[in-house]
């Protein structure tokens, strides 16, 4: 299911939601969203919990908005902020440039307020008792920036980023290349890969009704395998099958619907994910 997630809750308070519309603990999501963002996500129901790790490598698109002038704790509106605020002298090309030099393949710092784990702990919780937390940069891949509008103190962007990339970060890194500090204020998911938030239920429209989507329908990108009945036998068992053509991960179908995800190379196919068992 496509969830539009309003700000204010937590990904998990949406999953839970989930849970008490289909009557099931077997939901899960890709891709946390913090409370204060908004946008698409993902809930898989049953056996398709499963395809999480696909859908959470596919890039992501998001409009933003960041606050020029301090950067705070958390680089985004909810921290403390770190100093007084300074004056504000960009122009629209200076922020231009300033966004298009993000592009491309660079390192990035994770937030200190994240989910990174360090030395067996969340790093978030380290950050709330106050120590110092430096976390390891990570390489990233910004695909495409837009600018969109600068306001003031206001400017307003949309990205398309590889798995794992902290826009937040990406807000303060933004403030720090321009000299005046930056931290993040508004944050909505647009798209992860193919699926659009366009596409999505409100969450108080959620109801018993709402119909599920096919699982096959979240890797819209995969090429796709029609299987006969011993080629799923095999699947099901976890044996290879012959006679690919393509290579890579692929969609592996039994009368239409998703029976699994398999990697496919030198004309055979090796199942990675089943979602009927044999």
């Amino acid at each position: 299911m496509l969830l539009d997630k309003p700000a204010g809750i937590t990904s998990h308070d949406a999953v839970q939601r989930v849970r008490r519309v289909f009557r099931t603990r077997a939901v899960g999501h890709t891709g946390t969203l913090d409370p204060f963002a908004t946008g698409l996500l993902v809930a898989l129901v049953g056996r398709a919990t499963r395809l999480a790790r696909f859908v959470e490598s596919q890039a992501k698109t998001y409009l933003a908005e960041a606050r020029l002038g301090f950067a705070t704790d958390t680089d985004d509106a909810t921290g403390t902020a770190l100093g007084d605020p300074v004056p504000v002298r960009v122009t629209e090309v200076e922020m231009r440039a300033a966004l298009e030099a993000f592009r491309g393949v660079r390192t990035q710092r994770p937030p200190a307020f994240s989910a990174k784990h360090v030395a067996g702990e969340r790093s978030y919780r380290l950050a709330r008792r106050g120590a110092a937390v430096e976390l390891p940069a990570v390489p990233v891949d910004v695909t495409a920036v837009e600018f969109l509008q600068l306001a003031g103190d206001r400017v307003r962007f949309r990205v398309t980023v590889s798995a794992g990339t902290y826009v937040r970060a990406l807000a303060r890194d933004l403030g720090e290349e321009l000299g005046c500090g930056a931290h993040l204020i508004a944050l909505r998911r647009e798209r992860i890969g193919r699926l659009d938030v366009a596409d999505a239920v409100a969450l108080d429209a959620l109801g018993p009704g709402t119909p599920l989507l096919p699982a096959q329908a979240v890797l819209p990108e995969l090429p796709l395998r029609s299987l006969d009945a011993a080629e799923a036998d095999a699947v099901r068992h976890g044996r290879a099958i012959a006679g690919a053509t393509e290579t890579g991960t692929v969609a592996l179908l039994l009368d239409g619907a998703l029976l699994a995800i398999g990697e496919a190379a030198e004309g055979l196919i090796q199942p990675r994910v089943v979602l009927e068992g044999g």
